[in-house]
């Protein structure tokens, strides 16, 4: 692995939808996620990491490195217990998973830091060093955190805001229908089915992220590599994310403000400001990124000691 970024980095993302759903909420029937005071729609950070988590395993396929720590179906507790082999105390951690009281947890921890004074940060940095996802986003590790070791939980450099529509969305409801039978004793009393399923027709969402070089140095070793996969992963978080219900979803700007310092040079809200777009003139409706004006920024109002990168 490469050393640690040095600068810090925020950046602003826009994406779009075409009759698609971007983010369903699982307590509205799947509707798609809107401000209900606004109308606006919204997508959530963890759907957005989810999609840079799912390119990055896409890509790098368990690469050493480059695995996900947090994934569909498998328990984090089995990639906490991996951490155990290579220093020899796997035994002792699938003892602290199993432990039914905190206090038996607490007591095996405390025997390995007895051994082992420094086992903490041998256990986060392997865990850094193995699992991207947690070198970026951080994470709280069960099994540690139930053991009371210190690297229970790592705060990662990299965070990302919920995304908001530029504007109000109207989600429509379309019915379906399924034709299909299960099973020979629902088709004797079955025909057609009949479902639904929510769409927006089209909307221009707007997120923004932040990238702490401070963090990255002190906590998780985020490096030069890991940045250019994660902008690359942002670039292309839809392109292999498509779906029945996301089947047209594509990021139409990412621009990057980078700081010649560790802790900045501005704050960010001042830069996310340099970035705007509108629609054009005349249109009520939007249904496609020709009815806004190109996304500008004006790089009058950025101050010295920051760069602007474009690389959308």
């Amino acid at each position: 692995m490469s050393e640690a970024i040095k600068n810090r980095y925020d950046f602003v993302i826009l994406f779009d939808v075409e009759n698609g759903n971007p983010n369903g909420d699982p307590d509205a029937g799947n509707m798609p996620r809107v401000d209900p005071e606004t109308g606006y729609g919204l997508v959530t950070d963890v759907c957005l990491k989810r999609k840079i988590r799912n390119y990055v395993e896409t890509v790098k396929e368990d690469d050493p490195g480059y695995r996900i720590y947090i994934k569909d179906q498998v328990p984090l507790q089995r990639c906490d217990a991996e951490a155990g082999t290579d220093f020899g105390i796997k035994t002792e951690l699938e003892a602290i998973q199993k432990a039914k009281k905190k206090e038996e947890a607490k007591a095996i921890a405390s025997k390995l830091k007895a051994n082992d004074p420094n086992i903490d940060l041998k256990l986060r940095d392997w865990m850094c060093q193995n699992f991207f996802d947690i070198r970026t986003f951080g994470a709280v590790m069960t099994t540690f955190g139930k053991g009371a070791l210190n690297c229970g939980q790592v705060r990662g450099p990299v965070q990302l805001t919920f995304a908001r529509s530029v504007d109000p969305i109207i989600p429509q409801e379309v019915t379906i229908t399924r034709v299909a039978i299960t099973t020979e004793a629902d088709a004797e009393k079955k025909g057609t089915e009949m479902g639904r399923k929510y769409v927006v027709p089209y909307a221009l969402y707007r997120g923004e992220g932040y990238v702490s070089a401070n963090l990255a140095r002190k906590a998780t070793g985020f490096s030069e590599d890991d940045l250019a996969l994660l902008w690359d992963a942002i670039v292309n978080m839809f392109e292999h994310d498509h779906s029945a219900a996301r089947g047209k979803m594509a990021v139409r700007a990412l621009v990057v403000f980078k700081h010649d310092s560790e802790l900045g040079n501005a704050p960010s809200y001042k830069l996310f400001d340099a970035v705007s777009t509108k629609r054009k003139a005349g249109v009520e409706a939007p249904r496609s990124i020709d009815d806004y004006e190109p996304i500008a920024v004006d790089e009058a109002v950025v101050p010295e000691g920051v760069t602007v990168q474009r690389l959308v």
